[in-house]
């Protein structure tokens, strides 16, 4: 599973940090740029439900299997798009089918997790963040060195088939968590899980925003070059990776609700000051502060989701991080279109404001922890 995790990460961050030359490519302003990637949000709105249903009656393994080619050929089309229309098309497939892994490989991830009897979910998402990374560092030099859109995400896409064969061969059989019914494609969360799916809310339209614009704004609103601008997400995405190496140690030793919310307060404090600050290197310090302070967030909510036994793991997971992507599908036109009014600098102090939520709800961690 720390394999999936990873490719997955490599996957999404080779299409995040590549944003400005589309952008610039297609001649884009931030507005239509953020028409665009809402694209990507529907496509998981539409897929999560579904895969929980999927993963119900069928199992987490096929799941995986099938949305991880499908995300590795998908990362293909907004290379290939020739407008806003096209490449919002191509968002939405990319976007379901990253959807699909995100929600299967997590039900995957929790009935290991139940193996093991203590909570692992979190270095499962640091593997995440370790490949976006290393996504992130590849597509920095792939944008400094001049590489082509479509030649780097065609060799990306290319080595994430051949990996994703042998670690779908490593995972447990599909009747470790197929419930053979399958039931109804979409369950609203239960009032337990409610508090989760807001939580998520908060934390993952601050994850969109730190991957859709981060370089953006460094490179558009702060004047470096694109090379630079990648290292904003790298920033982010190191900082996320160390917080989720530590956070099942620190889960077990302070309490969940601490962790979250000691994390939302920290992301609102450290992006706050740096975009008061506006200069690249405390841009970047923003950045780690962002990605430290949610890199226990989400894996929380979705461990405590998937043990609660509101849901059947798959559904309840597919119930919180659908309405977690929520975020996705308000945050880019959202933060985009308050550029265009206060510049990306003021649209940002939206995460802020988010991440604040996160620290005051940070009981709904452990109030739907106690069904377990």
């Amino acid at each position: 599973m720390l394999a999936v995790f990873f490719l997955n990460g490599v996957l999404v961050a080779s299409w995040f940090v590549r944003i400005p030359a589309v952008q610039e490519g297609l001649s884009l302003g931030e507005g239509a740029l953020g028409v665009a990637l809402l694209g990507s949000a529907v496509g998981a709105m539409a897929a999560m439900p579904a895969a929980g249903w999927l993963i119900s009656r069928f199992g987490s393994r096929p799941v995986v299997l099938g949305a991880g080619l499908c995300l590795g050929a998908s990362l293909l089309l907004p290379a290939l798009a020739p407008g806003l229309p096209s490449l919002t098309l191509a968002l939405v497939a990319l976007g379901a089918s990253n959807g699909a892994l995100d929600v299967s490989m997590n039900a995957h991830g929790v009935v290991v997790e139940k193996g093991y009897g203590r909570q692992i979910l979190s270095s499962f998402h640091a593997a995440f963040s370790l490949g976006g990374l290393a996504g992130s560092a590849l597509g920095g030099l792939a944008a400094a060195w001049g590489a082509g859109v479509f030649s780097h995400f065609l060799a990306v896409s290319t080595l994430s088939a051949l990996a994703f064969l042998p670690a779908f061969a490593a995972m447990l059989p599909a009747g470790a968590d197929a419930g053979g019914g399958g039931g109804p494609a979409f369950r609203w969360p239960t009032r337990a899980l409610l508090g989760l799916g807001v939580v998520s809310f908060c934390v993952l339209l601050g994850e969109g925003a730190m991957a859709d614009w981060s370089a953006v704004y460094l490179e558009d609103t702060l004047g470096t070059g694109a090379g630079l601008a990648a290292a904003g997400y790298a920033a982010f995405s190191l900082a996320m990776t160390a917080g989720r190496l530590a956070g099942d140690r620190l889960n077990r030793r302070f309490g969940p609700v601490a962790l979250v919310r000691s994390g939302g307060a920290l992301a609102a404090a450290g992006l706050g000051i740096s975009l008061a600050v506006a200069h690249p290197p405390a841009a970047l310090a923003g950045f780690a502060c962002a990605g430290l302070g949610f890199s226990i967030v989400f894996p929380v909510a979705l461990s405590a989701a998937g043990h609660s036994g509101d849901m059947p793991p798959g559904s309840a997971i597919a119930a919180v991080s659908t309405a977690g992507y929520l975020g996705f599908l308000v945050g880019p036109p959202a933060i985009g279109f308050l550029a265009e009014l206060l510049g990306l600098g003021g649209a940002l102090y939206l995460v802020v404001a988010l991440s604040a939520t996160i620290a005051l709800l940070s009981g709904a961690v452990g109030s739907a922890g106690k069904a377990r």
